[in-house]
């Protein structure tokens, strides 16, 4: 099972949209895909038509109980071929819980072991933090990809999750390897947005994806409908740019783009 997580500590970036897309798109291309909400907000859950408030057990529940198999907390969503491990409020209980604890980064890792012939790809939507939760996430994840909103900030934001990343490969997952940085709610129109996608691309070369996602009011309304922009637009300029980056993804399955060497000059 490919395991990526989808993360950026900074909110607003696009990152549960992108996790949202890419599983879509990978359910709709007839691959087993398993996505993990483990964000306390559960905006993922949300977005496949699964209300938190009424979730019977969710990822919460295997991370602090080692008697429940993650198996127990999947559910399927309203698209065919793609299962969810759902979240709740509780989530944001997890990292004080004692139980957890035990173990720390591995937790997540170790849940997922147990479901890994049963699913071909499994996306993580992590919390927009850099904590416990992430790295569960990040020690779990073969790779990353790391949504980034350009906005002025972004450069600063990118280099400090890099450098996190770098330390999860060399102290929890050595394997660890980041598959690409996606620009995120992209205005082509306005100088600011242009000048700061050429810096990102300058810095970071090929670590940025060549598609880019583009501000559209498609992705904001295909949450309210309970839907992927995948399945509530599919000729949207969002759903076709999802397509585009998750040809992307297919593309680097099988090689690493940026590992730990990389990472030593940032």
């Amino acid at each position: 099972m490919r395991t990526i997580a989808i993360t950026n500590q900074k909110g607003g970036c696009g990152k549960t949209t992108t996790a949202v897309n890419l599983a879509a798109v990978f359910a709709l291309r007839g691959v087993r895909t398993l996505i993990v909400d483990l964000d306390p907000q559960a905006h993922a859950t949300i977005a496949f038509g699964v209300d938190p408030e009424r979730i019977v057990s969710g990822i919460y529940d295997t991370l602090v109980n080692k008697s429940t198999p993650i198996s127990d907390t999947i559910i399927s969503g309203n698209l065919s071929g793609l299962d969810i491990s759902p979240a709740n409020g509780l989530l944001s209980r997890a990292e004080p819980e004692p139980t957890f604890c035990v173990g720390l980064e591995y937790v997540l890792g170790q849940r997922l072991a147990q479901v890994k012939n049963d699913y071909d790809i499994c996306i993580l939507d992590c919390s927009p933090s850099l904590s416990l939760l992430t790295v569960n996430a990040l020690t779990a994840a073969d790779e990353v990809i790391i949504p980034v909103q350009t906005h002025y900030y972004a450069l600063e934001g990118l280099k400090q999750l890099l450098r996190t990343i770098s330390i999860v490969t060399a102290r929890t997952n050595p394997q660890l390897c980041i598959l690409g940085v996606v620009l995120t709610l992209v205005e082509s129109r306005t100088l600011l947005s242009r000048d700061i996608e050429q810096q990102l691309r300058d810095y970071f070369g090929d670590i940025i994806f060549k598609t880019v996602i583009h501000r559209n009011v498609t992705l904001a309304e295909a949450p309210s409908a309970g839907e992927s922009v995948i399945t509530y637009n599919p000729k949207s300029r969002g759903a076709l740019e999802y397509m585009g980056l998750a040809e992307e993804v297919f593309k680097y399955e099988s090689k690493s783009r940026i590992t730990k060497e990389s990472l030593v000059n940032i």
